[in-house]
């Protein structure tokens, strides 16, 4: 049980070393299964997680309230830009809902969309916030070309990668023309980011699949995506950076040995931020 990296503040090795081992058992699973097999592990496996590893970080952040507020003033400061008084936002894998409740105060309607139903007991909800609870392909409940916003953060590298296009294609069915899917997930160069990094250079877990620039905006094209385009945060300004540097800075990074790859990427392109718009 080599550890890699500094273990999380607050947790054992072993407690950690248990956390691997749960979502490495799960995720295999979820690699070998068939679509059907998938959407019924889909509806189960964060509850089996968490049963399994009660000392999971989103437990214990529902009662953290500074972690709380630092994630979502994190995800405010992604896709606030993009939120009005006249928006219907859906939020794909909302965790514990504080964020798309938050969110609700700014827009004209919240759909919060996931696999299960993750709030505390005390979450509050708002008249224009509704949660769905979906089997991963079918989302009964949003109305097609309806949605102004639709977001999500450190989502889609939790789906089997024959599921991301899926994803995608929904996501672009339920938007209004012109509408933006704005979204975060960890870059592949400098992974892995889930649990697995404590003890494998590759990802294991529950990240089934981490992407990189280049291979995102080209499925997302494929999509009938209209414009993709990568989003930096510069001193608290969301900028729009052309595709062509970060294409550019990926293709550059892959030449080079993986740790040092690993080691620049954090400073150039930590994560994949994007927005697509219909």
């Amino acid at each position: 049980m080599k550890v890699l990296r500094p273990l999380p503040p607050g947790r054992t090795q072993e407690q950690v070393w248990n956390h691997y081992q749960v979502e490495k058992a799960i995720a295999e699973q979820l690699k070998s299964a068939s679509r059907e097999e998938r959407a019924r592990i889909y509806a189960t496996m964060y509850d089996e997680l968490f049963r399994q590893v009660p000392d999971h970080s989103r437990l214990t952040r529902r009662s953290d309230e500074r972690r709380t507020r630092m994630a979502n003033r994190s995800k405010m400061a992604l896709v606030g830009g993009f939120l009005n008084r006249s928006v219907t936002f859906v939020e794909f894998a909302p965790g514990d809902c504080r964020f798309s409740v938050e969110a609700a105060d700014r827009v004209k309607k919240v759909y919060a969309v996931d696999i299960s139903d993750q709030r505390a007991p005390s979450t509050a909800s708002p008249d224009n916030f509704n949660l769905i609870v979906y089997d991963g392909y079918r989302l009964d409940g949003v109305p097609q070309n309806s949605i102004d916003v639709v977001f999500s953060d450190q989502f889609i590298e939790h789906l089997h990668p024959e599921d991301v296009r899926l994803h995608f294609e929904l996501a672009h069915s339920i938007l209004k023309s012109g509408g933006k899917y704005v979204f975060r997930t960890p870059h592949a160069f400098t992974g892995p980011h889930d649990v697995s990094r404590y003890f494998s250079d590759e990802a294991e877990g529950f990240h089934l699949k981490e992407w990189t620039y280049i291979e995102l905006r080209r499925l997302l094209r494929e999509l009938h995506f209209s414009d993709v385009a990568a989003l930096r945060q510069v001193k608290g300004t969301q900028l729009r950076v052309p595709y062509l540097c970060v294409q550019a800075c990926e293709q550059v990074l892959a030449w080079l040995h993986r740790a040092h790859r690993r080691l620049l990427a954090r400073y150039l392109i930590s994560s994949v931020c994007m927005v697509a718009t219909k």
